[in-house]
């Protein structure tokens, strides 16, 4: 008799640390847009991750960013005018979808 369970998918919960890690280009919305967003999410209680603007950048995300990414269960990604021109931005979306794929994280894109 064929078993009638749901098959076992590749996707993981992880224990979630952040209700929210913002995505966004510092030089266009650090001190703008996002930062209302952020301080409004945080009044309302909301854990949210918000990089330092003193991160360094690298070639690679750093251990700790893709920490906060996968332990967070919505990523808000600010698609500023020039988002999609910074490697940076471009790595750290790959994650997020990569994380949507395989930990349902919930994507939330911004314009």
């Amino acid at each position: 008799m064929a078993n009638s369970s749901t098959p076992s998918s590749s996707i993981t919960t992880l224990p979630k640390k952040h209700e929210v890690f913002l995505s966004f280009r510092g030089e266009d919305t650090r001190y703008g847009f996002t930062s209302h967003l952020y301080d409004a999410l945080c009044r309302n209680q909301i854990e949210t991750f918000i990089d330092d603007d003193k991160l360094e950048r690298g070639d690679e995300i750093s251990p700790a960013l893709l920490r906060a990414i996968e332990g967070s269960k919505i990523a808000v990604v600010i698609l500023s005018k020039n988002y999609a021109f910074s490697k940076w931005c471009l790595r750290e979306l790959a994650e997020i979808m990569k994380c949507k794929k395989l930990h349902e994280l919930i994507v939330m894109p911004v314009l």
